[in-house]
């Protein structure tokens, strides 16, 4: 390794922050950052996971930011208590304790760039554990260097980084906890990596090679997903339409919609399901809805809560609702009359899933106890709303027509009748 070998051309004019362990990684690159007289500050966690340990790697990057006059930041952090709270492992809690830090500096202090330390060893053992895990081709592709995480020592072995911390008499702290077994990780550090790179010449670079040929291939992969979706997902009255069609025509039909919707919540199984459903079915996810209609998908963002509108499938009841709304299936023999905060509806008219929405202009219904249709603004002018509540109405729906005007009136096109076989009660407690 030599230091003209690391690359720092794109870390010029940048503001820089270095997350220094204490260890010979980060010890380098700090090292070479100094050489390079590039604009960076240290950011040092201590953990307290190694008593006397961890306070001693604290002092010893301070003391080295003092002497080369680089701003020190630290921070102290009870990883105990935070594993025990997220319920997870010491190892994921610290990493999610430090990169929470850094990005927060990173917005306060307004820093351009992280470094880190990570080399070609921690690449191949990232490898094999995601191997393990079985998290298919993207975690097989190693760790990411780019903005704003970058990682100038990914392409050199640890072997090369010693001798040159050697060479350059460069200082560092060994952590005693990168020897033990306890973890995954150290146990491929310590029993598995040493053994196969010791059985063959060029273990590592070609590792490296092989890392070089597997993101071309994610490359290659991503292109031919992006025109595949282009073709088959499209926009009608801005919501996208999926033609179940063309999905079936997919022969890694799984993969792609892992890909394509995973992101968005979606389970890849649970989507093929949907896809064989009847229509009507649905999924739902924090952010997004897919729906069967017919011979499609409609994909569609979730709405914000000034322009709310909640998906119901009548056909479970344990749905939280507005209003205290609840509703069950009604065998018993026509009820004549119901009270203004009760909809008794025939099912067989409904189109399932049910919204529950607030008012647009140009809504309209057909009331019961009235003939003809009705604008809902004026509705509510009889019924002397205030602002606050035509925005606080809740409207029930049915495709594009209303059902009920929650709490108020039916829609007389729903309602009951007497050779209606499947009849809904809803009713609301408010």
């Amino acid at each position: 390794m030599e230091k003209h070998a690391v690359h720092f051309d794109k870390l010029k004019n940048q503001k820089i922050l270095l997350a220094h362990s204490g260890g010979v990684d980060s010890s380098v690159l700090a090292y070479l950052l100094v050489q390079e007289k590039l604009n960076f500050s240290v950011a040092h966690c201590n953990f307290k996971l190694r008593g006397a340990e961890s306070d001693s790697d604290f002092q010893f990057v301070r003391k080295w930011c003092l002497e080369n006059e680089i701003p020190f930041y630290s921070k102290t952090f009870d990883t105990e208590a935070f594993k025990k709270e997220n319920k997870i492992g010491t190892q994921e809690a610290a990493r999610e304790l430090r990169y929470n830090w850094f990005f927060s500096l990173m917005e306060n202090d307004s820093f351009d760039v992280i470094l880190t330390g990570h080399h070609l060893n921690d690449q191949l053992e990232t490898f094999l554990i995601n191997t393990i895990r079985g998290t298919g081709l993207p975690g097989l592709l190693g760790i990411s260097s780019s903005k704003p995480l970058c990682r100038p020592l990914l392409e050199f072995t640890k072997k090369e980084i010693l001798e040159f911390a050697k060479e350059n008499k460069i200082q560092w702290r060994e952590d005693q906890t990168n020897s033990e077994a306890e973890y995954l990780r150290n146990h491929l550090r310590k029993n598995v990596i040493p053994p196969l790179v010791n059985a063959r010449d060029h273990v590592l670079n070609n590792f490296k090679t092989t890392l070089s040929q597997l993101n071309e291939t994610e490359e290659f992969i991503v292109e031919q997903m992006e025109l595949l979706r282009k073709k088959i997902f499209k926009i009608e009255r801005g919501v996208t339409v999926l033609l179940i069609a063309e999905l079936k025509k997919i022969k890694s039909l799984h993969f792609c919609l892992h890909r394509w919707l995973a992101p968005l919540g979606f389970d890849a199984k649970e989507v093929e399901k949907l896809i064989d459903a009847q229509s009507g079915k649905f999924l739902v996810t924090s952010s997004h809805r897919l729906i069967r209609d017919r011979e499609k998908l409609l994909l569609s963002i979730l709405l914000p809560s000034d322009q709310e509108e909640i998906l119901i499938d009548i056909d479970k009841c344990e749905m939280s609702l507005p209003l205290g709304i609840d509703w069950k299936i009604v065998s018993s023999e026509e009820v004549e009359t119901f009270r203004p905060n009760e909809a008794y509806l025939d099912k067989d008219l409904l189109k399932n899933p049910l919204y529950l929405r607030k008012f647009r202009k140009g809504d309209y219904f057909y009331p019961t106890g009235m003939k003809g249709k009705k604008l809902l603004s004026k509705f509510f002018k009889d019924e002397k709303y205030s602002l606050l509540d035509k925005e606080q109405q809740w409207l029930l729906t049915s495709g594009k027509d209303i059902v009920w005007v929650v709490g108020k009136r039916c829609d007389r096109r729903f309602i009951v009748q007497s050779n209606s076989k499947i009849k809904l009660l809803m009713w609301t407690g408010k």
